[in-house]
């Protein structure tokens, strides 16, 4: 068999295949034997059926397209074996099957084209002596203080409160009705539309602005428990319910009783109630710890990102199209993994009209995300970076004694930790070989990176569009 090769875009191999006569012809005479020894033709048993009579049944046209796919499929994969090609994916045939069968004459030779995708070449311009810029993450002590104060009011005791007004920070019990308020032109006489569950009877509440549609709490703020007052309020836009987005609405409230929070001492007794430790300085010692580290992390994921977006200015790969799908499935594998972890019907968000839209989002994450790991495996050829077995074995066995109580498939886990520990040395390495320096916290900020999405965000925003609905555990229909 005669093979031609071609190098095509998108790291696809070209291959021109001639098919001998002997082979074509052989190929079409055991298509009319098969085909009449399962042919149902009136008038003749099985495997009796005249070769004429076959012929002029099923028609000429047919029986070559039989041939012709065997003929292709066969002389595709032993044209690879023959030279040797480390295809990926299917083969894709080039030339035109309706041309083929114009063309294809049993005993003549036959000739046509294919492609298979390979393995991309990796150009690297530059990967050593890169300069970048970080944002550095410092640790931020009002942290420490903040979580403390966030236990000390999940600890606290409600004291009724006479004697004075609702103030900010108040436990409220109320008893409120909402209605959408008028809008011009509306007809003054018309009964008001009720907001859907936009009423509650001791209804108990934090009063904290940012808790409730605007107006609601400050409109509470200054009654007395047994006073009944309307006030206005204004659903925020967007809002989760599309219906209300953006609309103004009245609540006729009445304040039936008012507390306030008596926060727990910050003591001893109250670190042994909220965690492991025997007094508040070790509980303090243990998340200032904590979140220093958690800064050093973050400073260190931003350099490492800098520095691998740096890296890909230098990279040159022409990506075959079977290496962004594989990708791109995998993206939106993990995606559906996360979300049906957060308890949401995957099936309901990944619908037929959704998907195409994803994968075409994905493709551009797809390939930055393909172009970075290539770049990162021809790094660690070059400069024979390498994971040691003992140093996978270590990870795992930490990784299972942390997750005991779950079901892990051992082989999977061994890959990922193989792959995150080889990325860790490539990238630990490239930063020593570079320059990455730290600015502060937010200087490096653009509106394009804050408005930058994920796949799952995407995923959700696009079911909350067509449903109306928000995606999260439980939607409120209170005024929050």
């Amino acid at each position: 068999m005669k093979v031609t090769q071609e190098k095509l875009p998108a790291s696809q191999i070209g291959l021109e295949i001639e098919i001998t006569p002997e082979i074509t012809k052989q190929t079409y005479e055991q298509v009319i034997k098969n085909l009449a020894s399962t042919a149902n033709i009136p008038g003749f048993r099985k495997g009796k059926v005249p070769r004429q009579i076959l012929l002029q049944r099923l028609g000429i046209t047919r029986i070559k397209a039989a041939a012709l796919e065997e003929l292709i499929q066969d002389g595709i994969e032993k044209a690879v074996k023959q030279e040797a090609i480390q295809a990926i994916g299917q083969p894709q045939l080039r030339s035109s099957f309706d041309e083929l069968i114009n063309n294809y004459e049993p005993g003549q030779p036959l000739i046509f084209s294919a492609a298979v995708d390979v393995e991309p070449e990796i150009h690297l311009a530059q990967y050593t002596d890169l300069q970048a810029k970080a944002e550095e993450v410092k640790y931020d002590p009002a942290r420490v203080e903040e979580v403390l104060d966030k236990e000390r009011q999940e600890l606290a005791t409600l004291i009724p409160v006479e004697g004075r007004a609702a103030q900010i920070g108040d436990v409220a019990v109320l008893d409120f009705k909402g209605v959408l308020a008028k809008t011009e032109g509306e007809d003054e006489t018309a009964e008001p539309t009720p907001i859907p569950g936009g009423e509650a009877t001791d209804f108990q509440v934090e009063l904290y602005e940012d808790r409730f549609i605007p107006g609601f709490v400050s409109g509470i703020v200054g009654m007395n428990p047994g006073e009944t007052k309307e006030i206005s309020a204004q659903f925020p836009d967007p809002y989760a319910n599309e219906e209300l987005a953006g609309k103004p609405a009245v609540f006729t409230v009445t304040l039936k009783e008012l507390k306030e929070k008596e926060l727990p001492e910050l003591n001893d007794d109250f670190a042994q109630e909220v965690s492991d430790f025997d007094t508040l300085e070790e509980l303090r010692a243990s998340l200032e710890q904590r979140y220093q580290k958690e800064a050093l992390d973050k400073t260190k994921a931003n350099q490492q990102e800098a520095l691998l977006a740096e890296l890909l200015k230098h990279v040159e790969v022409d990506l075959p199209a079977t290496l962004i799908e594989q990708e791109v499935d995998a993206m939106l594998t993990q995606t559906a993994i996360r979300l049906s972890q957060q308890g949401l019907d995957v099936k309901k968000l990944f619908t037929q009209d959704i998907i195409p839209q994803l994968r075409a989002r994905s493709r551009d994450e797809a390939i930055e995300r393909l172009k970075r790991s290539l770049a990162l495996r021809e790094i660690s050829k070059r400069e024979s970076i390498q994971v040691t077995p003992e140093e996978i074995q270590a990870r795992v066995t930490e990784l299972l004694q942390q997750y005991s109580q779950e079901d892990i498939d051992e082989e999977r886990l061994h890959s990922v930790v193989e792959n995150e520990l080889s990325t860790e040395k490539i990238v630990d390495w490239l930063l020593a070989h570079s320059s990455v320096e730290l600015v502060p916290e937010g200087s490096l900020s653009t509106p394009e990176a804050a408005e930058a999405t994920t796949v799952e965000s995407e995923v959700v925003s696009d079911i909350e569009g067509q449903t109306g609905e928000a995606t999260t555990s439980e939607e409120s229909t209170n005024p929050e």
